[in-house]
């Protein structure tokens, strides 16, 4: 049996310790034994030990995949101010301070060929606007049928549909660019939906998102919108957008009511103004309805 199992352990030893020298006696039986038999100590069926793996040399420089990194600053051909939002700014009143100070532009640092002067980003090249007109219409090319335009309202007008961007407060802003030309690049159209503020002015939203994206607006219900981006459209074409990295903060505006009027002294407006404060109501108006005296009157 124990022919057959090799593996198995010795049978034990009796020590007999000489008395004038114990320990090189023990010390000489213990060599002994461990030279006799290799294998008491090792476990059956032992794992064996997989070869270490090559370690790789951190010193080797691999060559930059200069292919997917755009170059810096970028250069967009982009024919307008760059700007956070542009429905809801009015770029001929200047501000009378900053918040901020300039030289940090939202943009990041050393991204953009243009400079930030607190409000927007000034192109750095004159503009053709015959150029630019020209190429829209091109973009854009023959108009929809009434066929097409209803095949496209009615696979974006639905509430449930994927291609869709919330408009807030800020109305188009600079960053809502990006977001369209990513949704033409799978899509004819992109469903718009708007909220807030932007609602009470829909004309000036309709202009700057035509203006500033290059689409054309076939569908207009409320505050939903359908841009369509146009027959010979490319997406490896799209212009370059560079995307604000932050939002910068509002400027201080000067006062749209002023204290005192033009051409009028501080007495002279604020008699005016108690004057107007203590005068008659034209029209009042109770639960959404007319008060009677003026509907009589």
């Amino acid at each position: 049996m124990l022919k057959l199992l090799p593996w198995r352990p010795s049978p034990h030893k009796t020590l007999t310790l000489d008395p004038a020298k114990p320990f090189s006696s023990l010390s000489r039986f213990l060599s002994h034994s461990l030279s006799e038999d290799q294998y008491e100590d090792d476990p059956p069926f032992s794992p064996v030990s997989k070869p270490p793996k090559p370690k790789k040399n951190k010193t080797q420089n691999k060559d930059p995949d200069t292919k997917n990194e755009p170059t810096r600053p970028l250069k967009s051909d982009l024919p307008f101010d760059f700007s956070y939002s542009y429905s809801e700014t009015n770029p001929k009143v200047e501000p009378i301070a900053f918040r901020e100070s300039p030289k940090f532009s939202p943009f990041g640092p050393g991204r953009l060929d243009r400079k930030w002067t607190g409000t927007v980003a000034p192109t750095q090249q004159e503009v053709d606007l015959n150029r630019v007109a020209e190429e829209r219409i091109r973009v854009l090319g023959d108009p929809l049928t009434e066929e097409e335009v209803a095949k496209l309202v009615e696979r974006y007008r639905h509430s449930d549909c994927a291609r869709q961007i919330n408009m807030g407060k800020g109305g188009v802003t600079h960053n809502m660019l990006d977001d369209i030309h990513n949704h033409w690049k799978r899509a004819e159209a992109v469903r718009i939906k708007c909220l807030g503020v932007p609602t009470l002015d829909m004309d000036n939203v309709c202009f700057h998102l035509e203006d500033k994206s290059g689409g054309k607006i076939v569908y207009q219900h409320i505050n939903v919108l359908i841009l369509y981006r146009g027959r010979n459209y490319d997406p490896k074409n799209r212009p370059v957008i560079p995307v604000m990295l932050w939002k910068p903060y509002t400027p201080i505006y000067p006062k749209l009511v002023k204290n005192v009027a033009d051409g009028l002294t501080f007495e002279e407006t604020k008699e005016l103004r108690n004057r107007g404060l203590n005068s008659p109501p034209v029209m009042k108006l109770r639960s959404g309805t007319l008060h009677p005296s003026f509907v009589q009157g």
